[in-house]
């Protein structure tokens, strides 16, 4: 009897589509999933059942999402040097995260669950598999739920089901990106919904980089999230980016509508977190001042004091145990 692909204990699944080959997967389990598992014998049918889905699913496409076996999962389809043909699918925690129960450093979550009050843009970095898509998008449904307003999400592929009602005033719509150009589109189409909150999966390109920041800086809260490891470095992502649009400009858009930088790592005791924010309705705040003079290196040393001055305050609320945090 086949399995089902639901059973499978995979975060990635490695599979052949142009010929029968023995596939495996990378597991969900932290403790073991830097090791290549071969796919067991007696879920072969199912394998064969999912190429011949993303096949499909794929024509004309290297890039994608797909439902199958009540699992959802993003596809990368790629053409190896021997001409083999791969797909990489990674599966998606379409179950939506509770910010209060992710471990997150007690005297810092109150401060960032306080941001939903405020426009500008927030940025969620850390390398892969370091739970900023969880991170960003329980945010977003906290704020959601608590302040109310419209959200807008723009992403590839949509993973965590956001779409429709939000506590009693909280509504989210949710737009899924098929091609690169695409992004910078998306984003000037979403303002023209009024949107209280946008939230963009991933910024890709210099025009989608140039829309964020103008969004951030025009009375709208923008989540991203950013391959970084560093606070500098996620700065630096998104200015080189956004200077190839919109040149020099970028230092004075970006420090007039950054609110916060979180970088993230998890461990087993919870989340690593760095944080970086800057005051409401404060110009001449020193972070905002070190990016207008191109100085984002210099940030780090405002860490250990904004995290010191957040652990004298006394949290306001009572969290749950914390549970892993997923990607």
């Amino acid at each position: 009897m086949s399995q089902s692909l639901s059973d499978l204990p995979f975060i990635d699944l490695y599979v052949r589509l142009d010929q029968p080959e023995q596939a495996f997967f990378r597991s969900k389990d932290r403790s073991l999933n830097n090791a290549s598992n071969f796919v067991p014998a007696d879920y072969q049918v199912t394998i064969d059942r999912f190429a011949a889905a993303v096949s499909h699913k794929l024509v004309d496409l290297n890039d994608g999402a797909i439902d199958f076996d009540g699992v959802r999962m993003r596809l990368s389809r790629q053409k190896l040097n021997d001409n083999s043909l791969w797909v990489c699918a990674r599966r998606i925690n379409t179950i939506l995260p509770d910010i209060e129960k992710l471990g997150h450093p007690a005297h810092i979550l109150p401060h960032m669950l306080s941001l939903g009050r405020r426009d500008g843009l927030i940025i969620v970095s850390g390398a892969t598999g370091q739970g900023k898509t969880t991170t960003a998008v329980g945010l977003l449904a906290y704020y959601l739920r608590t302040y109310g307003g419209t959200a807008v999400t723009i992403e590839d592929p949509c993973e965590f089901q956001m779409a429709g009602r939000h506590g009693e005033g909280g509504q989210c719509f949710q737009v899924e990106v098929e091609k690169e150009e695409d992004w910078a589109m998306n984003l000037k189409r979403a303002l023209r919904w009024a949107p209280k909150y946008i939230y963009v999966g991933e910024i890709r390109t210099p025009k989608a980089a140039e829309q964020v920041l103008r969004a951030a800086s025009t009375g709208h809260m923008v989540i991203t999230t950013v391959h970084a490891g560093a606070i500098e470095e996620a700065l630096l992502g998104i200015i080189f980016l956004a200077e190839q649009s919109m040149g020099s400009g970028v230092y004075n858009m970006l420090a007039t509508s950054l609110t916060a930088l979180v970088t993230q790592n998890l461990k087993e005791t919870g989340v690593d977190l760095k944080y970086l924010y800057t005051e409401e309705n404060s110009p001449g705040d020193p972070i905002r001042t070190l990016i207008r003079e191109g100085k984002p290196g210099m940030l780090t040393t405002y860490v250990d004091r904004i995290g010191a001055r957040l652990a004298q305050v006394k949290p306001v609320q009572q969290f749950s145990r914390p549970t892993e945090i997923k990607k």
